[in-house]
């Protein structure tokens, strides 16, 4: 009698195994089906999503207005801490400069000269000097070379007793842009205070134009140095803090950002810092997950009353160097499609790995 039972029992507990397993196939087989359907038409749907997400027209001042006030904050604070840490050395002689000049246990020739307008002094012995442009040490070297003809090892003393009037442009994104007059040497930080801190809109980073002489035929071209604000005011980097000479142009540009979304491990708003290539933008996105597709990446750049373009982008020929590199510009959106392979396989094993179905009372599939 209790094998009868028995054998009833396995049977029953068979054809629920096998009616389970059924109902798992179907249930696992219409997912499939779905996910299939909604990727083949989703990938609009996705990417008018993304684009409303990201919408610089919606984005809060907030934010904006948040960063440079931090900015100021540090910039206050920045500009006492490393005041010290700079001297007159820096400074370059200019037009209208009062210099006293002083030679070591020869007082005949200690004498206090104004610069000329076009950059010149006259000394006993030396004769005429250019001067404009030099930094006292260079200036005392100078001088000293002249004088060996008629004194024995010269040593040669330099003061700035009157600064001149400079004159350094601050643009863009400060508070308030324009030419200043300032004496004295002056730095990047000290520039920034006087012209009343940063704006709501102002970028990461700072440019100096400065004309800067040539090697032939005494021409000049314009350098251009590039400093990172977020280096020099939220993580310290002192050397930043550049000495700016009178001529120079001080340039902050408003701030410019990109957008990163779909299959990226973060995906978000990025800060866009002078040349950034797509695969840089990728990067900064700590790069893309597994259901990525292997090529596939779409680029929604801004034309204005054009509307907006859509660049396609084989991202692994531009990983082999069959493809170039794309520039990333202000207000892109990168969008990384999804590997609809991928990303069934991904959720199936989901699925069954953490047991999300579960049939009446009985055990989870």
């Amino acid at each position: 009698m209790e094998r009868i039972h028995s054998s009833r029992y396995l049977k029953l507990s068979l054809k629920t195994v096998i009616k389970n397993d059924l109902i798992q196939s179907l249930i696992l087989g219409l997912i499939f089906i779905t996910l299939l359907l909604t990727s083949c038409a989703g990938t609009g749907t996705q990417a008018n999503a993304v684009m409303a997400k990201y919408d610089p027209s919606i984005k809060s001042e907030n934010e904006h207005l948040a960063k440079s006030e931090r900015l100021n904050t540090e910039l206050a604070q920045k500009e006492k801490n490393f005041r010290k840490a700079y001297s007159a050395a820096d400074y370059k002689i200019g037009p209208e400069d009062l210099l006293e000049i002083d030679v070591f246990q020869v007082p005949e020739l200690k004498a206090t000269v104004r610069v000329s307008a076009k950059g010149y002094i006259k000394l006993p012995l030396a004769d005429t000097i250019e001067v404009s442009g030099l930094s006292v040490a260079e200036l005392e070297s100078l001088i000293s070379k002249k004088l060996q003809k008629f004194v024995m090892e010269p040593m040669v003393g330099v003061f700035v007793r009157e600064y001149r009037s400079q004159q350094i442009s601050v643009l863009g994104s400060v508070k308030d842009p324009k030419t200043y007059y300032a004496t004295g040497q002056k730095y990047l930080l000290d520039m920034l205070s006087m012209a009343g801190g940063l704006a709501p809109d102002a970028g990461s980073v700072c440019i100096i134009q400065r004309s800067v002489k040539g090697d032939s035929e005494n021409k000049e071209f314009v350098e251009k140095i590039v400093v990172d604000l977020d280096e020099l005011l939220i993580h310290g980097s002192a050397e930043l803090n550049i000495p700016i000479f009178s001529g120079d142009v001080v340039q902050v540009p408003k701030s410019g950002i990109f957008f990163v979304d779909g299959a990226v491990r973060v995906p978000g708003e990025y800060p866009l810092k002078a040349k950034l290539t797509l695969t840089q933008a990728i990067g900064m996105a700590r790069g893309k997950d597994y259901t990525a597709s292997n090529s596939e990446m779409k680029i929604y750049r801004d034309m204005g009353n054009q509307g907006k373009e859509v660049i396609s982008v084989d991202y692994d020929a531009v990983l082999a160097g069959q493809s170039p590199d794309v520039l990333i510009k202000d207000k892109d959106i990168i969008l990384v499609d999804q590997s609809t392979i991928k990303r069934i396989i991904n959720t199936l094993s989901g699925a069954v790995n953490l047991g999300a179905f579960t049939i009446g009372g009985g055990r989870p599939f």
